[in-house]
């Protein structure tokens, strides 16, 4: 069965003022699948992936150019409702990002700023959430402590619990484990891998082995540019570009 793309660009642009961060990006992204983005720093892969939910509309003085849809919408037509479109796609931060708030409360708060008031409702989604990031067993007797005493991998899945509470349909992952130990980093990476049956994800990551490991596709990103993107394991053993290949070989980056 072929997997029906889920969101598209094509030839996008990106503008910071009058600089240039994204050059004609054309990537399509399948449902259920990870794809991972990765880069030297400063090659734009965050900037990207903050266009797939307008996040970056929160800098002044930037503009897009070029069409990006979600399942064949445009995501920048002036009709779309931009907290929805935030809500269809959830983002899970580089640095762990609870609030000052109790497990429970950080988990329920998407669900609260949407309007839900059934509380047996709220209940229930938290701890679903909760279980869904692996984190349930983990916390279930601190639910209503603060969630700043939690370790940073916890702080990392409850992000990912808070994300996912509000039913997204994609998730968005930039650097997810660079600011967390091996171990932590393996249990974001196993949660990815049961995650993708239920969304489609978007992972920014410097690691090369961590993108080997999670995903699918891969995309090349260079100065701001999409130098090549392909089946993972393809794209690591068998690249089609130089610049690829001298990047991920270790000649530069």
């Amino acid at each position: 069965m072929a997997q029906s793309t889920k969101m598209e660009a094509r030839n996008l642009n990106f503008y910071y003022g009058s600089f240039m961060a994204l050059d004609d990006i054309t990537l399509k992204f399948q449902d259920n699948n990870v794809t991972s983005l990765i880069g030297p720093s400063g090659c734009g892969k965050s900037t990207f992936i903050r266009c797939l939910n307008r996040m970056n509309d929160l800098i002044p003085g930037t503009r897009v150019e070029g069409s990006l849809t979600m399942d064949g919408v445009e995501v920048y037509d002036p009709k779309v409702d931009v907290v929805e479109l935030r809500r269809r796609v959830g983002m899970v931060f580089q640095k762990p990002n609870p609030f000052p708030k109790s497990v429970f409360e950080n988990v329920a708060y998407g669900l609260r700023v949407n309007g839900v008031k059934d509380k047996n409702f709220i209940v229930e989604r938290v701890e679903s959430s909760l279980r869904n990031a692996a984190l349930w067993d983990e916390v279930k007797d601190r639910i209503h402590d603060s969630a700043l005493g939690l370790s940073g991998g916890q702080q990392q899945r409850l992000c990912i619990a808070r994300a996912m509470a509000v039913e997204p349909e994609i998730l968005l992952m930039d650097e997810p484990c660079s600011a967390l130990d091996p171990i932590a980093t393996q249990k974001i990476e196993e949660l990815i891998f049961e995650l993708k049956k239920k969304y489609t994800i978007i992972i920014v990551t410097h690691s090369m082995q961590q993108a080997a490991r999670v995903s699918d596709m891969t995309a090349f990103f260079y100065m701001g540019r999409l130098i090549e993107t392909d089946k993972t394991e393809t794209l690591f053993t068998r690249p089609k570009n130089k610049q690829t290949e001298d990047y991920i070989t270790g000649r530069f980056g």
